[in-house]
């Protein structure tokens, strides 16, 4: 027997109160749908099925087609694996937004950090400084100081908020970022714009399955996510070098700290 035909709804498989409400094809499921005017909708879950039915009419097409939100795509790969290489001419052909997730971390919390912080970024030990600043203090007797509400002052303003401080620690070690953090950052690339109506391809994000989940949980589906596999020697021969160069440079760097300190000492005693 010929199944008889479905007709399905102005948004097809979608859901069209994500896509009304947060500019989302979040896809609907068979055991959220509902007719409406002889025509099938499908919902991403119940409670948009009841908004739906109680106001259908403003989450259908009327005088012309719904509007479909604008390419969202998200690149993944191991580092070194080359997604902001494919990342940048990509954006730019398509003429959307280049977002390099790890990158816009570093940057909402530089005003504070001065440097960036980070594996790729490893600060030397502070102690071979510390002395040599506290050597010149002692050889310059401090000709100007500051005064107490001052250093009060710098001192607040370089303090990290609890959500800096979280975005530093996934820097730094890895940590996971709690979900009102991740609502700050991610929420606004699919729900505010210029973002939302130009869309973007999102480099170097979800990186674990939590991040993965959390995208699920809030709804926000890419309309492409692309996974860029690398051969292990392939990635090696492209960072080993700059990591080498970078090795000597610091190693250069503590040699002339050392150097620095040498020479304050010789004058302190003189």
């Amino acid at each position: 027997i010929k199944e008889k035909k479905r007709h399905m709804g102005d948004t097809k498989h979608f859901c069209p109160v994500s896509l009304k409400e947060n500019f989302v094809l979040h896809p609907g499921l068979n055991e959220h749908a509902a007719k409406y005017q002889e025509k099938i909708y499908y919902f991403s879950t119940s409670e948009n099925k009841d908004k739906f039915l109680k106001n259908p009419e403003e989450y259908v097409a009327h005088n012309e087609p719904i509007q479909a939100p604008p390419l969202r795509v998200c690149l993944l790969g191991t580092h070194g694996a080359g997604k902001t290489t494919c990342a940048r001419p990509i954006a730019e052909k398509l003429g959307i937004f280049h977002i390099q997730f790890e990158e816009y971390l570093q940057e909402l919390i530089l005003p504070k950090t001065k440097e960036k912080v980070g594996p790729d970024y490893d600060e030397e030990p502070e102690e071979d400084y510390n002395k040599m600043l506290i050597l010149s203090q002692e050889l310059d007797n401090f000709s100007q100081t500051l005064t107490k509400t001052e250093i009060e002052k710098s001192k607040r303003e370089m303090e990290l908020t609890d959500e800096e401080e979280a975005i530093k620690a996934n820097l730094m070690d890895n940590e996971a970022l709690p979900p009102e953090v991740l609502d700050n950052i991610v929420l606004d690339w699919w729900r505010k714009e210029p973002f939302r109506s130009t869309g973007f391809i999102l480099d170097g994000f979800p990186r674990t399955l939590h991040e993965a989940q959390y995208l699920s949980e809030q709804g926000l589906c890419p309309d492409i996510v692309v996974y860029i596999q690398v051969e292990e020697s392939d990635i090696l021969d492209r960072l080993f070098p700059p990591c080498l160069k970078k090795w000597k440079e610091r190693q250069y760097k503590k040699k002339e700290n050392k150097k620095t300190l040498k020479d304050l000492k010789a004058k302190i005693r003189v």
